[in-house]
């Protein structure tokens, strides 16, 4: 779908080509895979007191420095990776979600083998997205009893930097919620994405 009309987009994204392709092709489109998860909800920690514009900028450095946000990888990282990744200026270089990141590779572990990490997360929507219905950015929540509900169980399971409000913006960018507004063109392009039977 390509529109160049920006009125039809959710307003957020601007009009910087890179936050534009980012809503159009991305944003609120179901993500099933693990390790694809992984990548997400690690750069949505990072982006934590950041715009999501920074971290998008970066990412290709993220991939570069993280081996591709493979957790078996990253979860065998000790200090010197973080004393390395800590010099890297292609990325944010926060020492503490540097760390939280590879104790969060070392959960993603634990959690794959439980019962597969997609599963686990897509467990709190019932394994189907949720379509919200909002008119205006301000109907937007910042967080809802699923994202809470998601952060406290991530917490238990060895994650960091992942409040509800983290965790809100990580469902929403993996399409496990559909906040596109109403009058977004792109509102229905997710649904060809979600399968029609739940996890």
């Amino acid at each position: 779908m390509e529109k160049t009309d920006n009125s039809t987009r959710c307003p957020w994204c601007g009009t910087d080509p890179l936050y534009v392709a980012y809503h159009d092709l991305e944003w609120g489109r179901p993500e099933r895979d693990g390790q694809k998860l992984f990548e997400l909800l690690i750069l949505e920690a990072f982006q934590a007191g950041l715009s999501w514009i920074t971290i998008l900028r970066k990412r290709d450095s993220f991939r570069a420095a993280f081996q591709g946000f493979d957790p078996k990888i990253i979860a065998t990282w000790a200090e010197p990776e973080v004393a390395r990744l800590v010099q890297d200026p292609g990325i944010i270089r926060h020492r503490g979600k540097i760390e939280a990141a590879i104790r969060g590779a070392q959960a993603w572990l634990r959690i794959e083998a439980e019962q597969g990490f997609s599963p686990f997360l897509w467990s709190f929507t019932g394994g189907q997205p949720i379509l919200n219905h909002p008119i205006r950015l301000s109907d937007v929540p910042g967080q809802t009893a699923q994202s809470q509900a998601m952060s406290k169980a991530l917490k238990a399971k060895g994650f960091n930097f992942v409040g509800p409000t983290i965790t809100y913006a990580f469902m929403q960018a993996a399409g496990m919620v559909n906040d596109h507004l109403a009058s977004c063109a792109f509102r229905d392009a997710p649904l060809a994405f979600a399968p029609q039977t739940a996890i």
